[in-house]
């Protein structure tokens, strides 16, 4: 639950943003993933942003501003790495995240030159299925709450103000995904024509969030498993489905 704070701090940090962005109210939402009359009120100070939206305006703000915005999200002990042109043991971030950072392989950040910029991405508290079993039902990932953070390296976020984890539940994406991996969605890609081949998280009527390879072939939409034990999914232009966005990288958990 976010502290209370007045409402001309939070106002005030986000129109200062905003201007050192140089964007305009409905391009700085749009890229927020937001409606321009939501970011009013959050510039107004009516009305306080979520923890989503705090998020995505600490990964726009950068070091050090962000963590200012990732510590009203919540972020209490998470582990954050950050990588400096000296080798530091114990980085110190901000005292409000209550975190102790340890650099590793100290020899090897001594020899970089510049610094590697982290996103904050939110583990939010949903599965996506694979084929034969169920995925959580809701489609906007905007009202799913945050479970945990992961720290993830700039280049790997083509869009860090549209990209959520999500918790894989079933094996018909083995030896790919396995059953209780994590992979990062990027909302933001979800044309069609330009995912054939690739990864997505797909929403379903009614089996929810389903995690499945997407293809285009002669006009007809696809969703396959790895195992090819299983049929694939054809999908017509209907309201009973629709694409979430493509899977950029996924996390194993070690044996």
């Amino acid at each position: 639950m976010l502290q209370k704070v007045p409402s001309s701090e939070w106002s005030s940090r986000i129109l200062a943003l905003r201007a050192v962005l140089g964007l305009t109210q409905a391009s700085f939402a749009s890229q927020l993933h937001y409606s321009a009359m939501a970011l009013s009120r959050w510039e107004r100070g009516s009305h306080e942003p979520p923890a989503q939206a705090y998020i995505r305006l600490g990964n726009l703000a950068g070091d050090p501003e962000c963590f200012w915005f990732w510590g009203r999200a919540g972020l209490v002990g998470a582990d954050f790495s950050r990588m400096l042109p000296k080798p530091t043991s114990k980085l110190e971030i901000a005292q409000f995240l209550q975190i102790e950072i340890t650099a590793a392989n100290r020899k090897k950040l001594s020899n970089l030159e510049t610094v590697t910029r982290l996103v904050a991405v939110p583990i939010l508290a949903a599965y996506a299925a694979t084929h034969g079993v169920a995925g959580d039902r809701m489609f906007d990932l905007d009202s799913v709450p945050i479970h945990e953070m992961i720290a993830a390296p700039n280049l790997w976020c083509t869009s860090p103000a549209y990209t959520n984890c999500l918790r894989v539940r079933g094996t018909s994406m083995s030896p790919l995904i396995n059953d209780g991996d994590i992979v990062a969605v990027d909302c933001a890609q979800t044309n069609p024509e330009q995912l054939s081949g690739k990864i997505v998280v797909t929403w379903q009527q009614p089996r929810g969030l389903v995690l499945s390879r997407f293809l285009l072939v002669n006009g007809t939409q696809l969703l396959e498993s790895e195992n090819r034990e299983y049929e694939p999914v054809p999908f017509g232009k209907n309201r009973n489905w629709r694409i979430i966005g493509r899977v950029l990288w996924w996390v194993h958990q070690a044996p």
